[in-house]
């Protein structure tokens, strides 16, 4: 079967990232590797993930390699500061599921939306009584790198599809 639109992908892939910075793009370092014992697993069409990263997959078969590149505005696009955002330290009490070490610079929150589905902030400052996070994906800004091997292609079943994910054993339980 080739990747199509309501297919259950599997991938193991490494994922560089580059940054052009005054004119001069930086030498692309190692962010994620998916292996064998980790692959990933994505609903194809309905991943969330950049358009022309499953542009690029698209037609492919179990056992295919690939290789291709996304620049910023074909991945996650630049900063947008409208998602930086100073909230109260208090929101992220201990009764609400935080600890202290969570709500440190530099690590990621387990948020959720109003609609209650999973995000991440990044802390970029503590302000005292409050505290600056960054909604802004972790990859915005960069040029990804990806290079990997298609491990697995299938039909999605009928929850998999109206539900949006991927279940079972390389997805979400469901």
């Amino acid at each position: 079967m080739k990747i199509q639109e309501n297919a259950v992908v599997g991938l193991t892939y490494e994922l560089k990232v580059s940054k052009i910075e005054d004119d001069i793009e930086s030498v692309p370092f190692s962010v994620e590797v998916r292996d064998e014992e980790d692959p990933f697993y994505f609903l194809f069409g309905q991943s969330g993930l950049p358009e022309r990263f499953e542009e690029l997959l698209n037609g492919k078969k179990e056992g295919d390699g690939f290789s291709f590149s996304l620049s910023v505005q074909e991945a996650y696009g630049e900063p947008d500061d409208e998602l930086l955002v100073n909230l109260p330290k208090s929101q992220f009490s201990q009764e609400r599921g935080f600890s202290e070490d969570m709500v440190k610079e530099g690590e990621f929150l387990p948020l959720m939306d109003e609609n209650g589905y999973p995000m991440q902030a990044k802390v970029l400052k503590d302000l005292g009584e409050s505290v600056l996070l960054d909604f802004n994906h972790p990859l915005v800004g960069f040029d990804l790198h990806f290079e990997g091997t298609v491990i697995e292609v299938r039909e999605a079943t009928p929850d998999e599809i109206a539900h949006g994910h991927v279940h079972g054993e390389n997805g979400e339980e469901e």
